[in-house]
């Protein structure tokens, strides 16, 4: 995410519970704040993420009596809330009906899951629209929502390891949420529909869902909207169809998504296709930006190119963007289709926003707190653009901001454990790629960008740490680096070099 107008270069963990995926042990300060040097340990495992599958033949369903409902939250040390336990997703289909002139959708999200223990009962995120029916495995399920929480009692006791689908069929009108930094967010309304950008607690506002990165999943959006309005949103596009006077577009995104990455935007756009490789790229301006149409599309290739060669191999099937007319003044790093809200990007903006397809989109962030592993990486490729492009050197720009006072936002706070009012601060985004280039000017370039591109292929589709980086940085450079990663992610003020 980057954030349009500030005055700086950006222009914009409590355990996890008993039955969740085992995660590889890491700092001892992990869930605490760290004050000793970091010193995690090497192996990474398996993403939490990956998509759920049914088995060869699910199990019978076990009697209402057994099992035990799923935690109301992952224990995430900023949104302790936000998730659940107990099941994984792996896919959302999505079918919505939206009627711009009363910004009211008509919904049915058909989730399909898989059960992590004998479940008695689960939780999805939901702060959207009233819901009208809810099914589990086919049958009405008993419901209630209390606050974002919606607390679901299936009829029968969900087994271990046997998949399930889950219908919430819901009508009314989404609101956005607000946030301190960013403003408006969520599910906005447009002039001529809506868009969704939905970091970094966004989704629940009109979808029900799982809403952590942990629990990636695939989706499918079917969207009807009246026949002169258009829609676009994550993944590939099938031909729309057109029956009277609405005309529905379904999108499939077949690559795991973190459900904040998740965009629908509905209205009147120029579209572009193009093509880089055998990556199709999509692009889409708003009327009110017709002029920036073909510079967003131009740019968007040249710059996919060079970070393919940067970064290695691209993860996802399609790419893209999408300029919208609400004002909002930040662009949102939406899996394949970056949202620019309100402006016409610069070549900065889009640099930042498609790294985040390797770095925060394909390798997603184990708990917020690790939100330096996207904004400081994507930050850092803004600094190599400069450099590729003969302006100025990544190492001129460090320099530039290291003289900079001990107070100066840039160095508070601590990228390491921002705090959740900090998630999106000046520090996370400046002094998150100061810390990747003293990482480069530790190790040297050939040790440097093969910690990135192999990191970016290591952890691709899944979720990762900040002390999973480290380690991984450490075994490839065959250097011990605690000391530097402690010192410019944890340590407080103007870091010592």
């Amino acid at each position: 995410m980057t954030i349009n107008g500030s005055g700086v270069t950006v222009l914009r963990s409590a355990p996890w519970p008993a039955e969740a995926p085992a995660r590889p042990a890491a700092s001892p300060n992990a869930a605490t704040p760290v004050t000793a040097p970091v010193r995690p340990a090497a192996s990474a495992g398996p993403p939490a993420s990956a998509p759920a599958s049914a088995p060869a033949s699910a199990p019978a369903s076990a009697p209402a009596s057994a099992g035990r409902p799923g935690v109301p939250g992952l224990g995430d040390k900023y949104f302790p809330r936000a998730g659940n336990g107990g099941y994984d997703v792996g896919e959302y289909q999505v079918d919505l009906r939206y009627t711009p002139a009363e910004q009211r959708v008509t919904a049915t999200v058909t989730i399909t899951a898989r059960a992590t223990l004998d479940l008695s009962g689960f939780n999805l995120d939901f702060r959207g629209p009233e819901i009208t029916e809810l099914l589990v495995n086919g049958l009405p399920a008993p419901y209630e929502r209390r606050g974002q929480e919606l607390v679901v009692k299936p009829p029968r006791t969900l087994p271990r390891g046997g998949t399930f689908t889950t219908v919430v069929r819901y009508s009314g009108r989404p609101r956005p949420s607000r946030h301190a930094t960013l403003g408006t967010y969520g599910w906005v309304p447009t002039k001529d529909g809506a868009v969704v950008a939905a970091e970094p607690d966004g989704a629940p506002t009109w979808l029900p869902v799982n809403d952590h990165p942990r629990d990636k999943a695939t989706y499918i959006f079917r969207v009807t909207v009246p026949k002169h309005l258009q829609v676009l949103a994550n993944g590939d596009p099938h031909p729309p169809v057109t029956r009277g006077a609405t005309t529905t577009y379904v999108w499939t995104e077949r690559d795991p998504m973190a459900s904040y990455l998740a965009m629908i935007a509905i209205g009147r756009f120029s579209v572009r296709r193009g093509r880089v490789a055998d990556i199709p790229v999509i692009t889409a301006v708003d009327p009110q930006f017709a002029s920036a149409g073909e510079r967003l599309h131009t740019t968007t290739m040249e710059v996919l190119r060079w970070q393919i060669r940067t970064f290695g191999d691209y993860p996802f099937q399609t790419a893209g963007g999408i300029i919208d007319d609400p004002r909002l003044g930040y662009a949102l790093e939406t899996q394949e289709r970056p949202v620019y809200l309100g402006f016409t990007p610069d070549e900065r903006f889009i640099v930042h926003e498609l790294a985040h397809q390797w770095f925060g989109n394909s390798v997603s962030l184990w708990r917020w707190q690790d939100i330096w592993l996207n904004e400081g990486f994507a930050t850092y490729a803004e600094w190599l653009w400069s450099e590729h492009t003969g302006r100025e050197t990544t190492a001129k720009i460090f320099e530039r901001h290291y003289r900079q006072p001990p107070k100066s936002p840039i160095f508070n706070p601590p990228v390491g454990d921002p705090g959740v009012d900090g998630l999106f601060s000046s520090s996370i985004y400046v002094r998150g790629a100061m810390c990747l280039q003293a990482l480069r000017a530790k190790v040297g370039d050939e040790k440097f960008f093969t910690i990135l591109r192999e990191w970016a292929a290591a952890h691709r589709h899944g979720t990762a740490s900040v002390p999973e980086f480290v380690a991984f940085a450490e075994r490839t450079s065959g250097m011990r680096l605690d000391r530097l990663f402690q010192t410019w992610l944890f340590e407080k003020g103007k870091p010592k070099r």
